[in-house]
């Protein structure tokens, strides 16, 4: 009898203990669905304070004085070179600028690299394209779900929206032409166009690596950092 009655209290124990394991795990499907996984992104949250720093460092840093005096014409042509210089002196990690998004509510710093670790800190920049303001196609992926998630709406996006980009040389704006699907593996979505442009992409669909999803948009301003200009 004591034997049955122990077998009885060991699985009632076990019984509660799978409830509540299901309970939380109900729980955490519920954030992650509603808004973003928990656990990652406070580890998100504090590897972007990191990127933070590094911005703020840059912003202090470069171009450095004198810099600006010697580029003269046009901010097209001006850009081109600030962005070339800025490029050999960043990192994989590195926050590099600043992305503002208002018809989603992002206002968020960039890294340098998408390879997983950079990613956890926030957007990541191709390292094989340009930098805004260099002549091409800007290359930026980001997560949906995880590590503060920051393309989560990417999908919410219209035409004529517009995307910010805060470099320690200049500041770039963008409006959104289109966004479709593309496969994984399509590296053409960054190729060279008729125009300067920067292409954001996440994982589509969502808790999915299947697809990719691609918003494209256009370079529309430029106004860049002025000699003696000191922190943005």
């Amino acid at each position: 009898m004591r034997d049955h009655a122990a077998v009885r209290r060991g699985l009632a124990i076990l019984s509660t203990a799978l409830i509540t394991a299901g309970l939380v795990l109900l729980v955490d499907v519920g954030i992650t669905l509603a808004w973003k996984e928990p656990v990652s992104s406070l580890y998100g949250k504090l590897k972007q304070q990191q990127a933070e720093d590094d911005l703020a460092d840059l912003q202090q840093s470069f171009p450095g004085p004198g810099k600006l005096t010697g580029l003269t014409g046009p901010d097209v042509r001006r850009a081109r070179a600030l962005s070339q210089r800025f490029a050999k002196q960043i990192h994989t990690g590195q926050g590099i600028g600043r992305m503002k998004i208002p018809a989603i509510g992002l206002d968020i710093v960039m890294v340098q690299g998408t390879d997983t670790s950079s990613l956890q800190r926030g957007p990541g920049h191709y390292p094989d394209t340009p930098l805004p303001g260099g002549q091409g196609t800007v290359g930026v992926a980001g997560h949906r779900t995880t590590y503060l998630a920051p393309f989560r709406h990417i999908d919410d996006l219209q035409k004529g929206d517009t995307i910010d980009i805060q470099m320690p040389y200049g500041n770039f704006r963008y409006s959104v032409d289109e966004a479709k699907v593309v496969d994984d593996a399509d590296v053409g979505i960054v190729r060279k166009v008729g125009h300067d442009q920067v292409v954001l992409t996440a994982c589509h669909p969502l808790y999915s690596a299947a697809k990719r999803y691609a918003v494209f948009a256009r370079l529309t301003q430029i106004g860049l950092k002025r000699e003696g200009a000191g922190r943005g």
